[in-house]
């Protein structure tokens, strides 16, 4: 057994063991999100229950149901609740989605067991799900098309063709509000700053006035006709309606233009709630939210996310790397290089929170400010770059992983044998074209490394975002086909915040749990993508310089 300790084969074991064990834990942990995230989508069964209050009034409940939970009697008897017979020692009670939320309140609510008559699972009965007051349960019973009620059993075949209808009608609307609409209004607004700029220069002349009058004057004809089709279209999509019978017992005329789908559950089979399922799961990562972000989908965060890190790997990367050159290959060693090391080195500790207030201090009001003052004063007081924005993020959070960059470099840098540099300056070179030719070749994988631990860790922050550039819906996105078609100075959205808002700043806690989990795989899914791209980029480059270490 001594032999055994001292060969080290124990701490071997020990070391494998910890490893295995923090890797089933990460594991564990990443399919506890997908599965409460991915679960969501998932089409549940709609039952239909008649209960009864403590007043002894019936009533019908229709919904899904979200969650159960076992609760001590002593506990419900304390709150005031009447039992007409003993329960027991607990009582189980549902957590049901009910929508409907313009009649009922809240879309959720708990039910006790033994307030339950009955349940059932009718086959006719829907969910239809809305671009706002969230999802309605009911039965379907007629379909108002062009000013006639036709009942449902007539048109129930063509019943989603009606609804694809209204929302291809609807999205068009919207397309041609953000696209041509937009585009006229951005050129609008480029005239008012035109104006203003030449009356800040005193260079206003009668003959620029009527040049721009008349660009205005053409704008403005465009967007009459724009503006007319947009108004039609809006008008063709809520043409038609569908008739509803909730559980009230009341019909609801629904407007096909507020309605997204409509789900008979109960019909499903496995191939029709698997189709469903991925429907839902692919309108989740190419939708907008809505709703205060409880809903939809969360495209433009996932955009924001990786266009942010994208930058700021494209601005990190060239400066850690010749900080990292010029610390390793031409400081020379002493009290001040040492310093410097040391600095680099605390760098990394600082809490991100403090980068974020440096970077609103420094970037934001001081060189943004700046930026305004000098190139758009046109459009002062209202900002342009000297306002958060993804330009102002993805420096933050370079400055907040640049001595990572710099300390993987540097360590690449180290492991490059010194004869390679002198057998590089014996055959002619210089230290300029050796750098250049061998030694930053040579050292890529790692500046890969550093760059992928800077991409880690900048996808999940968010304390800083918050302060630089971060908001929690951004009506555009950074890049679109306005001139100069990326506009670094706009706000935008990222997934860490909205996990963050979707969790703690909503309205409707229960109805955001689901979306929490979901946003959250997301976020863990584009972080390893981007990692993996780059492992793959790294594992390239090592291959392609391994004869230069030989």
């Amino acid at each position: 057994m001594g032999k055994w300790f001292k060969s080290g084969s124990p701490w071997i074991w020990m070391t494998g063991g910890a490893v295995s064990i923090s890797l089933i834990a990460v594991l564990g942990l990443l399919l506890l999100i997908a599965w409460r995230g991915l679960s969501y989508f998932w089409p549940a069964q709609i039952y239909q229950w008649e209960v009864v209050d403590q007043q002894g009034k019936r009533s019908t409940i229709i919904g899904e149901i979200y969650d159960k939970e076992a609760v001590p009697t002593e506990r419900l008897v304390s709150a005031g609740h009447k039992f007409s017979e003993d329960p027991g020692e607990l009582v189980t009670r549902y957590l049901i989605k009910t929508g409907n939320r313009e009649f009922v309140g809240l879309d959720f609510r708990w039910v006790l067991e033994t307030d339950i008559l009955s349940r059932t699972i009718p086959e006719d009965v829907a969910k239809l799900e809305r671009a706002k007051n969230g999802d309605f349960f009911g039965y379907p019973i007629a379909i108002i098309e062009d000013g006639k009620r036709l009942p449902l059993k007539d048109v129930e075949a063509s019943f989603e063709e009606h609804i694809d209808r209204a929302v291809a009608l609807s999205d068009k609307a919207t397309s041609l509000q953000k696209s041509e609409i937009g585009a006229i209004n951005y050129a609008l607004e480029n005239l008012r700053l035109k104006q203003r700029r030449y009356e800040l220069d005193n260079a206003l002349t009668d003959s620029r006035k009527l040049e721009l009058q008349a660009e205005r004057d053409k704008l403005q004809a465009e967007y009459q006709v724009l503006e007319k089709a947009f108004f039609d279209l809006r008008a063709e999509a809520g043409r038609d309606a569908v008739i509803v019978r909730d559980m009230r017992g009341e019909e609801v005329t629904l407007k096909l233009d507020s309605i997204l789908g409509v789900t008979y559950s109960n019909r499903l089979g496995i191939l029709g709630k698997l189709g469903h399922w991925f429907s839902g799961v692919g309108n989740f990562v190419s939708a907008d939210p809505r709703e205060a972000n409880t809903e939809g989908g969360v495209f433009p965060a996932i955009f924001g996310t990786v266009f942010m890190v994208m930058l700021m790997a494209v601005i990190v990367t060239p400066f850690g790397v010749v900080a990292a050159i010029y610390l390793h290959e031409y400081a020379k060693k002493g009290p001040i290089t040492k310093m410097i090391r040391i600095a680099v080195i605390n760098l990394a500790g600082v809490p991100s929170i403090v980068y974020g207030v440096f970077g609103l201090g420094f970037f934001v009001y001081m060189l943004g400010g700046s930026i305004d003052q000098l190139f758009y004063p046109e459009a002062l007081p209202a900002p342009t770059f000297g306002s958060p924005g993804v330009i102002w993020s993805a420096l933050t959070l370079a400055i907040l992983t640049l001595p990572v960059v710099i300390v993987s470099t540097e360590e690449g840098l180290s492991r490059i044998p010194s004869s390679v540099r002198q057998g590089s300056l014996a055959l002619g070179a210089t230290k300029a074209e050796t750098l250049w030719r061998i030694i930053i070749p040579m050292a890529s994988p790692a500046i890969m490394t550093g760059l992928i631990l800077a991409v880690a860790r900048a996808a999940g922050e968010v304390a800083p975002l918050m302060l630089v550039g971060v908001v929690k819906l951004a009506p555009t996105l950074p890049i679109d086909m306005n001139f100069p078609f990326v506009h670094l100075e706009r706000k935008f959205m990222h997934l860490g915040f909205h996990i963050y808002d979707v969790g703690f700043q909503s309205p409707n806690v229960e109805a955001a749990r689901p979306l929490v989990y979901a946003t959250s795989f997301l976020l863990v899914s584009v972080i390893v993508s981007l990692n993996l791209t780059a492992i793959a980029v790294r594992n390239h480059l090592r291959e392609k310089y391994r004869s230069l270490e030989h």
